[in-house]
């Protein structure tokens, strides 16, 4: 396995494969290294990388036993460094799959790190509360700075998917999600086998099809839901059924 370095010494190494992507366009604080030669890296950068991927993958996959097991497997890892920059990028990833997910909360993990975090780190916790300042918006990792601003079209051009959850959810927690956006994170979700989000945003699209009295679409959401939730069981028959 080849393992990417940080570009200098105030960011953790960068992670590999499809979460590698989604921490350097999520929280911003990890750098791709210009080359993947070199002294390898200590062992509990590997472990840490590797924890915060299980747990951010377990989540999304609504597994929170490993989720909750890995992610204090991370921290643990982290905080032997004694910096709280670094941990704080454990903890902006832990938060961020929440938003994606439609969790909205403050990132209650995040503040007893804040007075040590880098500024971009702050704004980025902000925004992840929905109460990010026009100010700071440039501060975000660049897939975040248009849905910060509002900019629904700008979500579609995300290409990583966890990435372009975050962006549709902080949308949504500002009232500016349109039917478009919840489709695209449906399909988003849907493609990537995450069960966590794809029940959240199928639920959205199911409140608004029975607030406009579409029974048809709320029926076959309604057996969408049925078939996430069943988790490969066999599905009863339903009246709505074909």
């Amino acid at each position: 396995m080849k393992i990417l370095f940080s570009a200098g010494p105030r960011f953790l190494p960068a992670m590999n494969l499809p979460m590698m992507k989604s921490v350097l366009a999520l929280a911003g604080a990890l750098l791709l290294g210009a080359c993947t030669s070199g002294p390898r890296p200590p062992d509990w950068q590997i472990e840490a990388k590797d924890a915060m991927e299980r747990s951010v993958a377990a989540y999304l996959e609504g597994d929170s036993r490993v989720e909750n097991a890995e992610l204090a497997r991370a921290r643990s890892q982290f905080s032997r460094t004694g910096r709280a920059d670094w941990l704080a990028t454990a903890e902006l990833l832990h938060c961020a799959s929440r938003v994606a997910s439609l969790v909205f909360e403050p990132c209650a993990s995040f503040v007893p790190l804040r007075p040590d975090a880098l500024e971009s780190q702050r704004a980025y916790a902000d925004y992840l509360s929905g109460q990010i300042s026009p100010a700071h918006i440039a501060l975000l990792p660049e897939a975040q700075r248009a849905a910060a601003a509002g900019n629904a079209h700008a979500l579609a051009g995300i290409a990583d998917p966890l990435a372009q959850l975050v962006a549709a959810g902080a949308l949504l927690q500002s009232g500016k999600a349109s039917p478009a956006v919840i489709a695209l994170a449906i399909d988003t979700a849907s493609t990537q086998g995450w069960r966590r989000p794809l029940l959240a945003w199928l639920g959205v699209q199911l409140q608004r099809a029975e607030q406009a009295g579409d029974a048809q679409q709320a029926a076959r959401l309604h057996r969408r839901l049925d078939l996430v939730q069943s988790n490969g069981a066999p599905l009863k028959p339903t009246p709505s059924s074909p």
